[in-house]
């Protein structure tokens, strides 16, 4: 069976390359369902952690980085994986201005916001899905259809380039929503829309981007990619929701800090990418490595969102730094803090209103190794990534080799980038 050779492939290429695997009780994660839950992680003790760590000038050059690092070779580190879809990225990009213009002006201009030239962001999530399709481009087993096979791919390559359209809406309305909730004033570096027009129209043009991601989604006519993209909605809500009324055990929680994560952050990007293979009419099994592969660079892309929060800068970031814990967000970075001095628990169940408590609780974090543990579990979630996309089918085909490089790269890029 495909499925085991790909977990065989996996094992191997972790011991050839030193990859770690998350430690879990009971089981190693390999399944997903529609009703995820994160495996309860153990933390385990990063050995080589000094007493006092200077996580606010350290580089992105740490442990777990230099593993990640021996696992990409150098074609893989020069690709580009966003100018080997460039073309296609344009085209998508006037294709979304397009289809979220509104009749009302004021919702015309809420819902193109975040759409407008040199404000669409790094366009990261339709470069994946992009690449993906690529990768993924391989013989199905099965009758070939009564048709030509040009007109065939073209027709599949506009189905999934759909899916990274629908994909970026979901998201920015996402942001639209966050950005209320958190009563953010910035976004991509200008002014948030809620900040600009209030939140009335903010939530108003993020409703909006999801009935047209909606409409977008019924016109692909599979029930099952619908039923994929439905879901990640619900988990969006559910991931936030979870932020929103934690209990003081599960605020220091790993465990339901990393599910919180994969439904705020992982679920888009990992379902997605199951889409896109869905499309393609491929086998559970390659499904299975496609969500593989968007659920761990989700989780490690957000891990290190984490710990840009702390390290990085207001204009780097284009929004505000140290954002999360201001808000009361308790993230990987504190959590590890928290194993190493039990007493900044106390800080974190104070809350964040006091600037002394945030004060303290920076204090404790520099003198853990939460940063060190916070990238080191990025890059095993990475690692895990680059697993999954060397055990989809051998091809010999040159583009479909590429796009698995690029797609490689990209994890390299999620856990060392600084903005």
């Amino acid at each position: 069976m495909l499925f085991y050779r790909g977990l065989s492939r996996i094992s191997r290429t972790s011991l050839n390359h030193g990859w770690w695997l998350l430690s879990f009780r009971n089981e190693q994660q390999l399944v997903p369902s529609n009703n995820f839950h994160y495996p309860r992680y153990t933390a385990e003790k990063v050995l080589g952690c000094r007493e006092t760590y200077s996580w606010a000038s350290h580089t992105f050059h740490g442990v777990g980085h230099q593993i990640h690092h021996q696992s990409c070779t150098i074609d893989e580190e020069q690709l580009d994986p966003f100018s080997l879809v460039a073309d296609e990225l344009s085209v998508l990009a006037n294709r979304l201005r397009s289809m979220v213009v509104a009749e009302v002006p004021k919702l015309a201009s809420a819902a193109e916001y975040l759409f407008k030239m040199g404000v669409e962001g790094k366009r990261f999530r339709p470069t994946v899905l992009l690449l993906m399709a690529t990768a993924l481009n391989v013989p199905i087993p099965g009758p070939a259809p009564d048709r030509s096979v040009d007109s065939l791919s073209m027709e599949l390559r506009t189905r999934q380039q759909c899916i990274a359209e629908i994909t970026e809406m979901i998201h920015v309305a996402s942001l639209l929503h966050d950005d209320v909730l958190d009563d953010a004033d910035t976004r991509r570096g200008i002014g948030s829309l809620n900040f600009i027009m209030g939140n009335k129209l903010a939530v108003l043009g993020g409703d909006f981007l999801l009935s047209r991601a909606c409409v977008a989604l019924a016109s692909l006519k599979n029930t099952e990619v619908v039923s994929l993209l439905a879901t990640v909605v619900e988990h969006l809500v559910t991931g936030e929701t979870m932020q929103m009324t934690t209990s003081s055990e599960q605020r220091c929680s790993m465990e339901y800090y990393l599910q919180k994560t994969y439904y705020k952050t992982a679920s888009l990007i990992s379902n997605s990418c199951k889409a896109v293979a869905l499309l393609a009419g491929q086998t559970a099994e390659v499904s299975l490595l496609a969500y593989e592969y968007g659920k761990n660079l989700g989780l490690a892309y957000q891990l290190i969102d984490d710990v840009l929060d702390f390290i990085g800068t207001s204009t780097s970031l284009g929004k505000g730094s140290l954002s999360d814990i201001r808000h009361g967000i308790v993230t990987a970075p504190i959590l590890y803090a928290i194993e190493e001095f039990p007493q900044l628990r106390a800080v974190v169940d104070e809350g964040f209103d006091k600037p002394a408590n945030v004060d303290l609780a920076l204090q404790y974090l520099g003198r853990s190794c939460g940063i060190q543990r916070t990238r080191e579990l990025a890059t095993k979630h990475a690692n895990l990534a680059s697993a999954a996309i060397d055990s989809l089918p051998e091809s010999n085909d040159e583009d479909v080799q590429k796009s698995r490089r690029a797609l490689v790269g990209l994890t390299h890029r999620v856990i060392t980038r600084t903005k």
